[in-house]
């Protein structure tokens, strides 16, 4: 074979490349959607929304659908479980899942599905057939998470998906904040039915715009043999999994946790399901969920900070409206109202966050966020009292909001460095599920943990209630006086008790929140800690620029 001769290269000309570029290479590299990427995100984080939206949305209505369908409220409670549980199996299954049908296909199948069985259960004449919708309307909503994140992720240059990821954190972050007062004032001014039916129009919507704005890049490829060589025996251990945790959370408090065997029984579930998923997943040379993931570094931790992002981000959604509402006598519309100025601050910060994801190494964002954090909760245990003021809930609201965009931003976005970008849709998908995953574990904590501390601090202020006490004696005795008045000499001291007894719970709940609050803020100075384990990314570095393990 003769010898390829190459002539000198002139004085003012560069020599010719001698390196041979692979075109695959070149064609992820050069590719971009034909449309422009903020219509791309605007249009999944519409299909997002909604979905984010319907995991809080029933939650003030159960006892109206109890009420309707003739169920208890205890019944009523699954109405919520059964989504969550559907949700949380079908998650971290999305990057199969787009890898089987296209990831775009993936995501206009769960808009229908999600549709579909919002329109059904709507139409759900009795408890077991809603439960059954919203079963289905959970495993349609569990792939739309994060498909919208990993098609934002591949639609920006990587020095512009910070920005991205702010669009996507308002969804994340808003939708459950403003979904139980939606939800609330549709119920009292139309019907539960309607909180599901507001969903078909969206979804109409955004399966039309997703079907002619959205595309799928050159390295996803639909391999339809994945359907036949499936995982069932992964997928098994995850149903196992999910399902007994989120029963076991949802149920635990009510159950008396371990005291229980309906809760042991669950627990054990949990426990075999997540240890035989472990195993069973990491010797898979083509698994459901990529596990051998988390020998990144940054991936691991960032999966971890999330998990607990996610967790007191859903945790600060269910604590303070419950504050408003059981200790403050707030209804769900004013408690609702109250949350809204944080609402509008996140509008505004989420932006400012995503922009400075270009500037700043994520590491330094998700530090300042964190220790934003710490302040917030010593804030919120030094505020929360009896004699809070609607300005000040509303500021509280906006205190909570203001460390959320950096910190959610930031670890997403440090999430996909060093990632290959053929594993966006699994490094997606497990991000959303671990943030789902602290939801629910850290709600269920915290709820237990006010009412664990609310039972201590009563003990002890019923210490202080003897009749020998000087200041208990007058207090009784001063509201003995005011109740004659109205009920009787032979009543007033019965009603000056019960009185006291309703001011000395009001007080030992109060101080289970602050307790719970100053806990928060504990934790937080271990997520500064962990922060700082994450590699320091350049500001715009992307998938496959320098991995990291």
């Amino acid at each position: 074979m003769p010898e390829l001769q190459t002539e000198p290269p002139m004085p003012n000309r560069p020599a010719p490349a001698t390196t041979v570029q692979n075109p695959n290479v070149d064609a992820h590299t050069a590719w971009k959607p034909r449309v422009n990427p903020w219509l791309i995100a605007a249009t999944v984080a519409l299909a997002a929304f909604m979905e984010v939206l319907d995991t809080s949305i029933a939650n003030v209505a159960l006892p109206h659908i109890a009420g309707s369908l003739g169920a208890s409220t205890d019944q009523s409670t699954w109405v919520l479980t059964s989504y969550l549980v559907s949700n949380a199996i079908v998650l971290p299954l999305g990057g199969w899942a787009s890898s089987l049908m296209g990831r775009r296909n993936f995501f206009v199948f769960c808009i229908t599905v999600f549709t579909i069985a919002s329109f059904l259960c709507g139409a759900a004449p009795s408890l077991p057939m809603l439960l059954v919708f919203r079963v289905i309307q959970g495993a349609g909503g569990g792939g739309m998470q994060p498909m919208a994140q990993a098609i934002m992720a591949d639609s920006f240059e990587p020095h512009k998906r910070g920005q991205a990821f702010a669009l996507y954190g308002l969804v994340a972050v808003l939708a459950p904040s403003i979904g139980p007062t939606l939800g609330g004032w549709i119920t009292d001014n139309y019907t539960w039915r309607w909180i599901f039916f507001i969903n078909i129009p969206v979804g109409i919507l955004a399966f039309i715009l997703v079907s002619r704005l959205v595309e799928d890049p050159p390295w996803i490829k639909p391999d339809r043999s994945k359907l036949r060589n499936m995982d069932y025996m992964g997928l098994a251990f995850l149903t196992l999994a999910m399902g007994g945790m989120q029963v076991m959370l949802d149920k635990g408090e009510e159950q008396d946790w371990f005291a229980s065997n309906f809760i042991r029984f669950f627990a054990v579930l949990f426990v075999v399901g997540m240890i035989g998923l472990v195993v069973w997943e990491w010797r898979q040379k083509d698994p459901l969920i990529n596990l051998k993931l988390f020998r990144f570094k940054n991936f691991a931790i960032c999966c971890f900070l999330m998990m607990l992002v996610g967790g007191v981000l859903n945790a600060n959604t269910v604590l303070q409206p419950q504050f408003m509402q059981q200790l403050l006598g707030y209804n769900a519309t004013t408690a609702g109202l109250a949350l809204t100025a944080g609402g509008i601050a996140l509008v505004i910060v989420m932006p400012l966050a995503g922009f400075a994801t270009g500037k700043i190494s994520a590491r330094t964002l998700a530090v300042v966020g964190f220790i934003m954090f710490i302040v917030t909760f010593r804030y919120a245990a030094y505020v929360s009292s009896l004699q809070m003021s609607f300005a000040q809930a509303s500021w509280l609201r906006v205190i909570q909001m203001l460390p959320l965009p950096f910190c959610f931003i930031s670890i997403t976005n440090a999430a996909y460095v060093g990632m290959p970008k053929e594993e966006s849709n699994q490094v997606s998908g497990l991000i959303n599920f671990v943030r789902n995953l602290g939801g629910s574990i850290l709600i269920a904590i915290t709820s237990a943990q006010v009412t664990s501390r609310a039972m201590w601090h009563q003990q002890h202020l019923q210490s202080a209630m003897q009749s020998g006490s000087n200041a208990f004696s007058q207090h009784q005795q001063a509201l003995s006086g005011f109740f004659s008045g109205t009920v009787g000499a032979a009543n007033s001291a019965g009603m000056a008790l019960a009185s006291i007894y309703n001011q000395l719970n009001a007080q030992a709940q109060m101080q289970g929140y602050q307790d719970v609050y100053m806990e928060l803020s504990w934790m937080s100075f271990g997520l500064v800690f962990m922060a700082f384990l994450l590699s320091k990314n350049r500001p715009g570095q992307g998938p496959g620029a320098g991995a990291m393990h």
